[in-house]
């Protein structure tokens, strides 16, 4: 059990708190549950646990709540989110939290997202990603070029947070549609086309030929990173 991560799963609904359960142990991970926020102070005071999965909405005080008043001293964080506003992400984000997923999701997405938070805690390596000369911060979904900041509204923001996610991979439009909705359905894939375009003419030295974000025929859009120095 030595080298099995120990995740805390937060979350009112019993049945699903129960599936994550079941499906993070059979992806080897070591799981304990708690029913609300007291529970999971209760818990974290007892013992340390190498990643929390933390629902946003619950009965008294909230994830995002719990989430602001562990600061520091929580553990990587996934939160799990049915809201629709993208500006509480970005609370999520300052408070700490390390990553969101949108309700429904695959538990194939969540563990891939949760092994990524634990791998960049375990290396140290701040969470950014690295193009050309241009820098982007996960965690802040900030973007910078040469140490300047590159404004993005934060329908551009989170779309290019998506693609970081999946760098190096195609992501379907369909797919980016979904992830870029806000938790609202199932999305507009010319409302991604257009966000597209809108980061490629602000990245891409030549928009219309672009090298960072392609489009992969039949596939979707796909972010190609470099390795940064830092």
């Amino acid at each position: 059990m030595a080298d099995m991560p120990h995740i805390l799963v937060v979350d009112d609904d019993v049945r699903l708190r129960e599936l994550l359960q079941q499906f993070l142990s059979e992806q080897g991970f070591f799981v304990s549950t708690a029913r609300d926020a007291a529970s999971a102070r209760e818990m974290l005071s007892f013992f340390a646990v190498d990643g929390m999965v933390l629902d946003v909405m619950m009965p008294g005080e909230s994830g995002m709540q719990l989430a602001q008043s562990l600061g520091r001293t929580a553990p990587p964080t996934l939160m799990l989110t049915a809201m629709g506003e993208a500006a509480d992400r970005v609370a999520g984000l300052e408070a700490g939290v390390s990553d969101y997923l949108v309700k429904p999701f695959e538990p194939k997405e969540l563990v891939l997202r949760l092994r990524n938070i634990l791998a960049r805690e375990r290396s140290g390596v701040a969470a950014d990603i690295h193009f050309g000369d241009f820098r982007f911060e996960l965690s802040s979904q900030k973007l910078f070029r040469d140490h300047e900041p590159v404004y993005l509204t934060s329908s551009e923001a989170l779309c290019l947070k998506v693609l970081a996610d999946y760098a190096g991979q195609p992501v379907a439009r369909e797919r980016l549609a979904e992830l870029t909705n806000n938790g609202a359905g199932k999305g507009n894939e010319r409302s991604v086309d257009v966000q597209i375009n809108r980061l490629r003419k602000k990245i891409e030295p030549v928009p219309g030929r672009p090298v960072y974000i392609q489009t992969v025929r039949g596939a979707g859009y796909v972010l190609h990173p470099a390795r940064g120095d830092g």
